[in-house]
């Protein structure tokens, strides 16, 4: 199965960090997230979820910030070896098939950025998610994208009230 959660709204990877609650909680082996732009520099809420449920859901952050943003130092070319370097270690775990849910965190913000090409991860996706579950995030998801999954989620802003980000809430 194939899941999206894209859109200009909050909440798509709280949405899939949900996703990962569910399996964990219904008694499903693990859960594990791949993070494609968010670096080990830039901490959120998810941090340490691996200790807090007792490694049964992991995240593992492949990028190396966001890219063209909030003081972003890094080339486009380092965005993309870091994004390249993360779906190869993406497609090692998909193809062990030794979790029950997978999570490719901004994988949409990666491929719209030309990190990484959709000629490489659409049909990987469509050949993996007839026998694993997997849930890509991501604002800008494409037509592709789209039609290829079993469930397309769209976040929508409907307000946004302009306030500092809380620790624990907002990342």
């Amino acid at each position: 199965m194939l899941a999206v959660f894209t859109g200009n709204g909050k909440g798509k990877t709280t949405a899939a960090l949900g996703q990962m609650v569910r399996a964990v909680s219904g008694g499903r082996r693990s859960a594990l997230m791949i993070q494609f732009i968010k670096s080990t520099g830039y901490p959120s809420g998810e941090d340490d979820i691996a200790r807090l449920t007792r490694g049964k859901m992991r995240v593992i952050k492949g990028g190396i910030g966001f890219v063209g943003i909030l003081g972003d130092a890094h080339t486009h070319k380092e965005h993309c070896d870091a994004a390249q370097k993360t779906w190869m270690f993406a497609q090692r775990e998909i193809k062990k098939g030794g979790h029950a849910l997978y999570v490719l965190d901004e994988i949409n913000v990666a491929l719209r950025l030309k990190l990484l090409h959709a000629k490489d991860v659409l049909p990987f996706l469509k050949k993996y998610a007839t026998t694993r579950t997997i849930v890509v995030t991501g604002r800008g998801a494409t037509k592709r994208m789209i039609a290829l999954s079993d469930v397309a989620t769209e976040m929508k802003q409907l307000r946004f009230k302009r306030t500092a980000a809380r620790r624990g809430i907002e990342w």
